[in-house]
C-alpha cells in the first residue's frame, strides 16, 4: 500500500522559502536549546545573543523581500518581532535589577517568563509553518 504522508499546499509558494522558513525556526529553537542546557545563559540572552538567532534574524532581513506579500511574510514578522521584543525586555530586566528591589523580580520572574514565552513562539510558529498557515494574528 502507498500511504503516502500529505503534502500542506504551499498557495503560490516557492519550496526553497519555506524550507529556509524552516530553517530560520531551527537556528532560533537552537538558540533556545543553547539557553537551557548553558548554565552561564538564559534561555532569552541564548536567544538575542546566540550566533544561531543572530544568523536567523540576518536571513530574515535578507529573504523579507521575497516573501513579502505571501503567508511567509507573517513568519518573518513573527520571527523578527520575537527577537526584538526579547531584546527589548531583556534590557526592561536589566534595568530593573539595577534597583535593589528589582533584583529577585528580574532575575527569578521576568527573564525566566521570558524565556518561556520565546520558546512559545518558536513552537506555535514553527507548527503554523508545518501546517502551510500564516502565523500570528
Amino acid at each position: 500500500m502507498n500511504n503516502a504522508l500529505p503534502v500542506p499546499d504551499l498557495r503560490g509558494v516557492s519550496p526553497s522559502l519555506v524550507r529556509l522558513t524552516h530553517v530560520i525556526y531551527l537556528l532560533h529553537a537552537f538558540a533556545v536549546v543553547v539557553g537551557v542546557t548553558s548554565s552561564a545563559a538564559t534561555v532569552a540572552g541564548g536567544f538575542v545573543f546566540g550566533l544561531p538567532s543572530l544568523l536567523a534574524v540576518i536571513l530574515n532581513y535578507i529573504k523579507r523581500g521575497a516573501v513579502r506579500g505571501t503567508w511567509l511574510d507573517s513568519h518573518f514578522s513573527w520571527q523578527i518581532r520575537t527577537f526584538w521584543f526579547t531584546l527589548l525586555w531583556l534590557v526592561l530586566s536589566g534595568l530593573v535589577m539595577l534597583t535593589i528591589i528589582g533584583i529577585p523580580v528580574a532575575a527569578w520572574l521576568m527573564i525566566p517568563v521570558l524565556g518561556l514565552w520565546v520558546g512559545y513562539r518558536v513552537v506555535r510558529g514553527w507548527l503554523a509553518l508545518s501546517g502551510a498557515r500564516p502565523v500570528g494574528g
